[in-house]
């Protein structure tokens, strides 16, 4: 096995090539689509969606691994572990990889089940609705964790769809002993609000036995989590529970809680909302950054609100510009000084 020199962030999630399509609202009611959801699909319902939209465009994607992204974008020395197959989709996930200069070894299946698919609709609102075939993800299982990966980095990031496969669940509690055994932290991000409803109970215990450090949520996730509505009643549990959480709030900014304070950040200035797809995942990436760099709780969110920013004013979960450029030009990379 290599050693590896060390990374910022590991993340650990569904690997998964993105087609991405503009749709109708009508479309998702004339298909029975649950809007702005993830809706889990099998290879033939993914064959009959993509038989009847006109995509925009198609990439590499999954929550990780744009957050990997945009971690590599910043500068971070990024590393990521899903499971893909032996396909043309395989190649194109590592391919995309390869090129952002993200470390990505894992070894692949041959044959079925395929590289995972999500077939992404973005309605006039600009609000992303998924619809998304696992297919080799369900594979993924401690066999693919890499231990010296893991050992090597500050922070391991995963995503809470993973806890959908018994197999993921086993590698993921095997990669954050490995974490806490070199002391770094582990961080996760909730997903999306169903996720939530299906693993609320073992969301809650990773959090309140500190067998996650930090936890990043949406406000309908976080919502979920807690069932209540109340956003000061759910900072008064959240702080009790985890060590450190970045709730983002949309256009509102986000909430950056520890035990000691409460951060309310405002949301970084956009000219046009296009896409709100891939915003939380590229907060995450902007605030791990600022995390690696030992920056303030304000600082690093602010540098979320960055990426998400960018990401949100096109098509497409990962950034098209350099966001390391993007920080250098703004005014918090003359106060951070990184």
């Amino acid at each position: 096995m290599m050693t590896h020199i060390g990374f910022d962030v590991l993340t650990v999630g569904n690997a998964i090539v993105d087609t991405v399509a503009c749709v109708e609202d009508d479309f998702l009611i004339a298909e029975n689509i649950k809007k702005s959801a993830m809706n889990i699909i099998d290879a033939n319902r993914a064959e009959h969606l993509y038989s009847v939209i006109k995509p925009l465009l198609q990439t590499s994607g999954g929550s990780a691994s744009n957050t990997a992204a945009g971690l590599a974008s910043l500068g971070s020395r990024s590393a990521y572990f899903g499971k893909i197959s032996n396909d043309p989709l395989g190649d194109i996930f590592t391919h995309d990889m390869q090129v952002m200069g993200i470390s990505f070894g894992v070894t692949p299946l041959r044959g079925n089940p395929l590289t995972a698919q999500s077939i992404i609709l973005i309605t006039p609102d600009g609000e992303r609705t998924m619809n998304t075939y696992l297919g080799a993800c369900m594979e993924f299982s401690p066999e693919d964790i890499e231990v010296d990966v893991v050992s090597a980095s500050q922070i391991t990031y995963f995503e809470g769809y993973l806890w959908d496969s018994p197999h993921a669940k086993e590698a993921i509690r095997l990669a954050i002993a490995i974490a806490h055994d070199h002391n770094h932290q582990v961080a996760i991000t909730l997903s999306d609000s169903f996720c939530v409803d299906r693993h609320r109970d073992d969301f809650l215990q990773l959090m309140t036995t500190g067998t996650v450090d930090i936890v990043f949520a949406n406000e309908a996730e976080i919502k979920s989590l807690y069932q209540k509505d109340d956003i000061a009643t759910i900072i008064s549990a959240v702080r009790q529970d985890v060590a450190l959480s970045a709730l983002t709030l949309g256009e509102r900014g986000s909430i950056v809680v520890t035990r000691e304070n409460i951060v309310e950040v405002p949301a970084y200035p956009i000219e046009t909302f296009v896409d709100a797809t891939g915003a939380g995942d590229l907060y995450a990436s902007g605030f791990l950054y600022g995390l690696t760099n030992n920056l303030e709780m304000y600082d690093c969110a602010r540098i979320g609100g960055l990426a998400a920013a960018e990401v949100i004013q096109h098509i497409g979960p990962r950034p098209k510009v350099s966001l390391k450029e993007r920080l250098q030009q703004s005014e918090l990379y003359k106060i951070f000084s990184i």
